[in-house]
């Protein structure tokens, strides 16, 4: 597997800078990976390849307010991203991973000191350059005031914070949008759930590392740890599908993540924990047999997901096909369903 077969050309005009309105407007992509078809519709048409038994999983993680600002002792200001909050004892003060910039103004010790008051000191600094900062106060709160939603780098366009949430999402914790749910409207769902189509929930809060392209051999490549949850009514629903041969739909990459990592070689098995599970080709899928999913930045982990799901050729037609038809690329584009 070398990095350049993921690899392709991108007008920058199609990638897209808002969001289709209303959101189930979006085009589709459907691809059958049987025959090799492809066929273009439009995303409000997804009921039409559903059916009775189904189970559509989603993730429901809710974007955070994560990016903030504080100075260091010398009245440097640092942008900083909260990535994960890490689990520490009770008492012992919230103790959090981010990103900062300029990172090398942020040295183990220093305390650094936000617009409302709050203090961390950074207590660590781990390989790949994330700090971890011990806070003394109250960060949720401080994320609610004033926290803003921190957006893809390609995205240079004002964006309605609500519009970067799924119209289901719930839990709180993700630093990107599950992307491919954001096409979902309320009266769509209603429409799926009438055809008699389970529509389940997990949780992966998406961290960072979504955006990061692979650099070098990709079988060198590490993932961020992301935590996840699969509530048991979801793993009962899923083993039931599976065993009764009825077809699991995954919304996202994140939802592909977290059932493939929940399958203990028998079934889902409901639960918490967290995830690195990079899947590219030659991955054995177990659980997933459809997949709702948006256009993928080039060399990304993502994109070799999909690669691994529907096949390296197919993959490249499909996105040669959507480049040539103008389709809306990334976190705000449109979506394809791979059959």
């Amino acid at each position: 597997m070398n990095l350049e077969d993921f690899d392709y050309h991108l007008p920058p005009e199609l990638i897209a800078q808002s969001g289709a309105e209303p959101r189930d407007a979006s085009r589709l992509m459907v691809i059958h990976r049987s025959t090799g078809q492809i066929e273009h519709r439009i995303f409000r048409d997804l009921p039409g390849y559903l059916q009775a038994g189904d189970v559509l999983v989603l993730n429901e993680s809710r974007v955070i307010p994560a990016r903030t600002f504080a100075t260091n002792p010398y009245g440097t200001l640092l942008e900083v991203l909260l990535v994960r909050e890490i689990p520490t004892d009770a008492g012992s003060g919230g103790l959090w991973e981010a990103l900062l910039k300029p990172a090398r103004r942020a040295r183990v010790g220093s305390v650094l000191t936000f617009a409302d008051g709050l203090q961390a000191m950074v207590e660590a600094v781990e390989e790949d350059g994330t700090r971890l900062l011990r806070f003394a106060g109250n960060v949720w709160e401080h994320l609610e005031n004033i926290g803003k939603t921190p957006l893809p780098p390609y995205i240079r366009a004002s964006v309605d914070p609500e519009r970067y949430q799924t119209v289901y999402a719930k839990t709180p914790g993700s630093v990107a949008a599950p992307t491919a749910g954001l096409h979902f409207t309320p009266e769509l769902l209603d429409r799926i759930r009438g055809l008699g189509v389970t529509i389940c929930y997990v949780t992966l809060h998406v961290g960072p590392g979504t955006f990061k392209p692979v650099q070098g051999d990709p079988n060198q490549h590490h993932m961020h740890l992301e935590p996840y949850e699969v509530p048991r009514p979801t793993a009962q629903a899923i083993n039931q599908a599976k065993a009764e041969g009825r077809r699991v739909i995954a919304v996202g990459t994140t939802v592909v993540r977290t059932l493939e990592t929940a399958w203990n070689g028998t079934q889902v098995r409901a639960g918490a924990g967290e995830t690195q599970l990079f899947i590219r080709p030659g991955f054995q899928y177990h659980v997933v047999d459809a997949l709702v999913t948006n256009f993928h930045l080039p060399k990304s982990t993502l994109l070799m997901l999909v690669s691994a799901f529907m096949g390296h050729e197919l993959m490249q037609w499909a996105y040669q096909t959507a480049v040539a038809e103008r389709y809306r690329f990334y976190s705000l584009g449109d979506a394809m369903l791979i059959l």
